[in-house]
């Protein structure tokens, strides 16, 4: 398929080599910032099971201009959050009216924005489960496993996209799964806040128990407004909590049959605190407190978190300090 992926940022590079080494005609639509050095050098993909892989000359194809959406058979939007209007915008001005679009991005109102500036169009959400750096100038590095889903519906979308490098499975249930997605994103901000790898972050038993403490009550508010949530990890999703409280030895035991991590990943909130970029703590921390208030459900934690983030601290902070 022709596809273009709407956001050249991480993910939208990563997911963009690989759809085009599978043999898809890809363009990457983005600024210049990210494109100007692939033009340059090229793009290159690694992953924490070894794969190494520079897309060869031009490829996928490099775009600044969103007209390059008029040839568009699919559209992947991979923007951040506060993004998503804008590029709808651009969407509807440039993009084919019968070519779907998907939303492979974090937080849940993404696809409804989408579907508000592109009513009549086939608009389907998506999750995409694992964490995407970058580790040079044009590399991009998939730092955990899962695997991407996206929702159900004509055209057997998830079979045509998915390769031995990057599965794609369609959901009849894709709310749930993203709910559930959502809920392991919360931690996004306390690795950032932590100055630790998302490995070393969870050798730590205290800051494993901040992390089950605001994922527990998260549940407690989505439990309140009805949303149920779908586990992307092979225990139900009530479980989790429980497990990131055992004592470390144990923990690491079970975990390590639920998740594969880069010893060296960090979450991508982290690295747009370091760079001094907008974050997308609104559509995570931010949806749970504003559920919160909705229900009446006490959302101490998620508000204490999103105001430190808001204020970007210059150091790294304890599990103590943010409980405070």
């Amino acid at each position: 398929m022709k596809l273009v992926i709407a956001g050249a940022g991480s993910i939208g590079c990563y997911c963009g080599a690989l759809l085009a080494r599978a043999g898809h005609s890809v363009t990457l639509l983005g600024r210049a910032r990210v494109l100007d050095p692939i033009r340059q050098h090229g793009l290159t993909v690694t992953d924490f099971d070894g794969l190494n892989y520079t897309a060869p000359a031009n490829t996928p194809d490099l775009s600044q201009d969103p007209t390059c959406l008029a040839h568009a058979e699919l559209v992947i939007v991979t923007v951040k959050s506060g993004a998503t209007a804008d590029m709808a915008e651009q969407i509807a001005a440039e993009a084919p009216s019968d070519a779907p679009i998907l939303s492979w991005q974090n937080g849940i109102e993404n696809a409804a924005t989408l579907r508000a500036a592109l009513q009549g169009r086939d608009v389907r959400a998506g999750m995409v489960p694992f964490n995407v750096v970058p580790s040079g100038p044009t590399t991009y590095h998939r730092a955990t496993s899962g695997e991407v889903v996206i929702e159900n519906g004509p055209g057997d979308l998830a079979e045509r996209l998915s390769s031995p490098d990057l599965p794609v499975l369609a959901s009849d249930q894709i709310e749930a799964v993203q709910w559930g997605k959502l809920l392991i994103n919360l931690n996004n901000a306390l690795n950032a806040l932590s100055g630790l790898t998302i490995v070393d972050q969870l050798k730590s038993r205290d800051w494993r128990l901040l992390v089950a403490d605001q994922m527990a009550e998260a549940l407690l508010v989505l439990k309140a407004a009805g949303h149920p949530v779908a586990s992307t990890t092979p225990l139900p999703v009530w479980m989790t909590p429980h497990i990131l409280r055992l004592p470390t030895p144990l923990f690491t035991r079970v975990a390590a049959r639920m998740l594969t991590i880069d010893p060296s990943a960090r979450t991508s909130m982290a690295y747009d605190l370091m760079a001094e970029r907008q974050t997308e703590i609104d559509s995570l921390q931010g949806h749970i407190i504003r559920l919160g208030h909705e229900t009446g459900v006490p959302t101490p934690i998620c508000i204490q978190v999103s105001d430190l983030i808001k204020h970007a601290p210059d150091h790294p902070l304890t599990p103590d300090q943010i409980r405070l």
